[in-house]
């Protein structure tokens, strides 16, 4: 499947300067286009189911892909997953240093890494050396969670992560490593957007944002978009992950529908529809439905256009004047409109599959 990712920046949205990194094909910072990542929720041993969610998440637009390295069978599994996907693979690790040598001698193109949990300097320097000496980035992760407070401080966590973060920095410096891109995740949305703030005043290095554990959907979904929509509309980050407790494909969409909605990218069509009142003949949220079901296989193959479902020809076509193609029902027929001018009268029933038929044209 052809897919149309239209990569656009808002030229309204003056973005933070970062140095570019880059991660197998894909450029993170250095103004390059906000790249949408998830996360395989498989057992990475089982290299056809991740293979599989890979694949179907790279359909759905995915454009980086980060799998958990429990244990030394799941590292030596890297290698073999790498060869059959598409998108640059990012192994998480997580306190053993011999993961992370592992992973970057099976070819991963990034490591996740949070330094505090490798057990020693020595350790992490053989990181460091390793995944210079291969070109991979590191991922340089801060969570809220792995924080130790001291009760008797008045240092708040936004900035002991920073300063946490700033401590790691020094070192990775002092080994000459700058392939580095910046995460500090809170599941607190406040914490999260102050932590990246502070840091943007800190260091050029791009950030990957994201609300960790931000929870199941809507909630998540809701975490994340406020979180993510505060900070990308301040031109803070450079990649992002939407954590959710759901399909990581659901990540992925979630994920481009917040840029779509900062115009930073293109993400298929865009459908925008009245919530319903006293005058509305038709059921909006079943038609919505529908389209969106239809629409779905054929999504990323559409050029990126506004689709308005309207409840009434009172105010459809004038409230979505800017919709590329629209409907608008009534009693007993409706509506089809472009760009807010009557374009044809259909029988309520067919409104739906007119809309389909013109919207295919675009193929």
């Amino acid at each position: 499947m052809k897919k149309t990712l239209h990569k656009t920046i808002n030229p309204l949205l003056k973005r933070r300067n970062t140095r570019p990194v880059k991660v197998d094909n894909i450029i993170i910072g250095g103004g390059a286009p906000i790249s949408v990542q998830s996360m395989t929720k498989t057992d990475t041993r089982d290299i056809d189911a991740t293979v599989s969610q890979i694949n179907s998440l790279e359909k759905t637009g995915c454009e980086i892909i980060r799998v958990a390295v429990p244990d030394i069978e799941a590292a030596k599994c890297l290698g073999e997953i790498k060869k059959q996907i598409n998108i640059p693979l990012i192994a998480d690790i997580h306190f053993s240093y011999q993961l992370a040598l592992e992973a970057i001698k099976q070819g991963v193109d990034k490591l996740r890494l949070n330094p505090g949990n490798i057990s020693s300097q020595k350790h992490l320097n053989m990181i460091l050396s390793a995944a210079a000496e291969k070109g991979i980035a590191i991922r340089v992760g801060v969570n809220a969670g792995s924080m130790k407070k001291d009760p008797k401080s008045e240092i708040r966590n936004p900035e002991l992560m920073v300063n946490e973060c700033l401590k790691y920095l020094k070192i990775f410096e002092k080994h000459k490593f700058y392939n580095i891109i910046i995460a500090l995740k809170s599941s607190d949305v406040l914490s999260t957007v102050e932590a990246y703030r502070l840091m943007a005043a800190k260091c050029n290095y791009p950030f990957h944002l994201g609300i960790t554990e931000a929870g199941p959907l809507p909630e998540g979904l809701i975490k994340s978009s406020v979180g993510l929509g505060i900070l990308l509309s301040e031109g803070i980050g450079d990649t992002i992950r939407v954590s959710l407790t759901a399909p990581p494909e659901e990540e992925v969409k979630a994920g481009f529908k917040i840029l779509q909605s900062l115009k930073l990218r293109e993400y298929g069509p865009e459908i925008i529809s009245c919530p319903t009142c006293g005058r509305c003949k038709v059921d909006i949220i079943g038609i919505v439905t529908e389209l969106k079901k239809q629409l779905e296989p054929i999504a990323l193959q559409l050029p990126s256009i506004k689709i308005a479902v309207m409840g009434c020809e009172v105010n459809g076509p004038g409230e979505a004047k800017e919709a590329d193609i629209g409907i608008a029902g009534g009693k007993t027929s409706g509506i089809l409109f472009c760009k807010g001018k009557i374009v044809k009268r259909v029988k309520k029933e067919k409104l739906v599959q007119e809309l389909i038929s013109r919207i295919k044209a675009l193929l």
